[in-house]
């Protein structure tokens, strides 16, 4: 019996230039969903290099995963920080009606 091998999809392999990584995040924020918000940032920090997002926001790499695993309820300086370190702007709109 031959059984078909896949692979296991990862976004970060996706997010290969700023709008892709704008609209992914855009759209984790929409869902209000702390835990998946902060798990598409790290899906976001991986696809940069998290050693590299790391670094630029002056934290441990061993911090950010934890601040940015499912549980992890990183503060909003950190998210702050990381969201400085990728290149990505926080923009208040209003909600759809």
């Amino acid at each position: 019996m031959n059984v078909a091998k896949t692979a296991k999809f990862d976004a970060a392999d996706y997010l290969d230039s700023p709008q892709a990584i704008a609209d992914y995040l855009s759209e984790a924020f929409e869902t209000g969903d702390d835990d998946f918000i902060a798990q598409a940032i790290g899906t976001v920090a991986r696809s940069k290099g998290m050693s590299a997002v790391a670094s630029e926001a002056g934290l441990s790499r061993e911090n950010l995963y934890r601040a940015l695993n499912t549980g992890g309820r990183p503060e909003f300086s950190t998210v702050m920080k990381v969201l400085d370190a990728l290149g990505i702007q926080l923009v208040a709109k209003p909600k759809a009606a």
